[in-house]
């Protein structure tokens, strides 16, 4: 009887295993940027990685390597589609190279509004975006602000388009800012934006275009900033396909809840991170505020023109965009 009992429970137990689901598959993540560890996006990602092992009981880990040490933004890219790395943060700009759609949010004057992109990128449209380079390996988890981009110079505040005539503007490596840059006139000069500084002290250019906090390394060789606030371009996370493919319903909820717990937050964080280097950088620069934005606008209408006749992905999505609350 002993016996029978035995194989009984036996029995029983093998039955309650094969029924089960199985346990959640561990993940070591590795989150690469090359921002510094006093940057907003830093601070908040490291926020997001704590809350992400918490809420998953240990079951996703995720290890933030900052300053660049695992290459630029397009290195890391490539490294996640060689399998040696599973996230990184890069900018929207950068995406356009994989998937052009994304150069949606490149184009100038597309957001209205801080608000605009707020729900624009936490919508469905922002969905369909991260979507996009599925095919390439990898997928968007979430965005974070980058501010409104704006020219600084060293020597000749820009009220207008025709004030960058003859200017040699550094921009990203981006046909979209290329294009921007020469529909106001001025001259694009890509270059890495660790050679700004220098480039600026040497004349190489005359400026540069990014968001205020670019002061914080440029301060010194600038005279003027220029609020023509002519993009908001975000920051996107992306991670693995493969690996996002392996994690079960539950992680993925955790890694999405928490991720819109964190760019919820980090609106104020970014905005306490900007008055925090105006206030680093007072009595260094100009702010140059008397700039007739409708005439930035008119000058890039013609790239509009353009993407609806030559790129109709992308120029789908522009309007999706500017009819979005």
């Amino acid at each position: 009887m002993k016996k029978f009992l035995s194989l009984v429970l036996c029995l029983v137990l093998v039955l309650t295993l094969s029924v089960s689901p199985a346990s959640s598959k561990d993940f070591f993540l590795t989150l690469a940027h090359n921002l510094a560890e006093d940057h907003a996006v830093h601070i908040a990602m490291t926020e997001w990685a704590e809350k992400v092992d918490a809420a998953s009981n240990g079951s996703i880990t995720i290890n933030i390597i900052p300053n660049g040490q695992l290459g630029s933004e397009a290195d890391c890219v490539s490294q996640i589609q060689a399998g040696q790395l599973e996230m990184t943060k890069v900018s929207a700009g950068t995406l356009a190279n994989f998937a052009t759609a994304w150069n949606c949010v490149s184009v100038p004057y597309v957001f209205r509004t801080k608000d605009h992109l707020y729900n624009v990128m936490n919508g469905e449209i922002g969905k369909d975006l991260y979507a996009l380079t599925n095919k390439d390996g990898f997928i968007g988890i979430a965005w974070l602000e980058s501010g409104t981009r704006c020219f600084y110079t060293a020597n000749k505040a820009v009220r207008k388009p025709e004030d960058l005539k003859g200017l040699k503007i550094r921009t990203m490596d981006s046909q979209m800012a290329i294009d921007m840059m020469n529909a106001f006139g001025g001259s694009a000069t890509v270059m890495g934006y660790s050679d700004i500084y220098t480039g600026m002290q040497q004349g190489v250019i005359d400026g540069a275009e990014n968001n205020i906090t670019a002061l914080r390394d440029h301060a010194d060789v600038t005279k003027y900033y220029c609020y023509d606030e002519h993009t908001m371009i975000p920051d996107v996370i992306v991670i693995s396909s493969k690996i996002w493919d392996e994690m079960d319903d539950s992680q993925k909820k955790i890694m999405n809840d928490t991720a819109a717990e964190m760019i919820a937050n980090y609106r104020g964080l970014w905005a306490k991170f900007e008055d925090d280097v105006k206030a680093q950088v007072e009595g260094k620069v100009e702010y140059v505020t008397d700039v007739d934005k409708a005439a930035f606008q008119s000058a890039v209408k013609p790239l509009y023109d353009a993407l609806k006749d030559k790129d109709p992905a992308t120029y789908s999505f522009v309007e999706r965009i500017q009819k979005a609350n």
